[in-house]
């Protein structure tokens, strides 16, 4: 779990609490897909993965979200965004050998909540 007064790791510049942090513990639904792909990047770097999978369409989410314990998230780059859908890159950290993944992901609202659908990696 991340600090509350840490920067938040999907680079918005403002502290965890004030960002991604408030839709993590409740205290706020994201309002775009890209609040959501933010908060869902910065669970993932956190540790939070109950979120997660609450936030991953149950038509297309997978049955375990166990963290690989060698991998750490570094960071996140929106390249665009649209209505539906998040282009961005996540860079990552695996046993000190740097990665990225260049994704489109589409996302999908159910009642006032956004949800993840899925994505194309290139």
């Amino acid at each position: 779990m991340a600090s509350l007064q840490q920067t938040c790791p999907c680079g918005s510049g403002a502290t965890y609490d004030a960002c991604c942090g408030r839709f993590h513990r409740g205290a706020a639904l994201p309002v775009s897909p890209e609040e959501l792909m933010r908060a869902r990047y910065a669970a993932y770097a956190v540790g939070e993965t109950d979120y997660v999978f609450r936030t991953w369409h149950p038509r297309t989410r997978p049955d375990d979200l166990s963290p690989d314990p060698d991998l750490e998230w570094t960071g996140l780059e929106i390249l665009d965004s649209g209505e539906d859908w998040v282009e961005f890159v996540a860079s990552w950290s695996r046993s000190g050998t740097p990665g990225s993944m260049h994704e489109r992901s589409r996302f999908e609202q159910r009642g006032k909540r956004w949800v993840y659908v899925d994505g194309e990696v290139s």
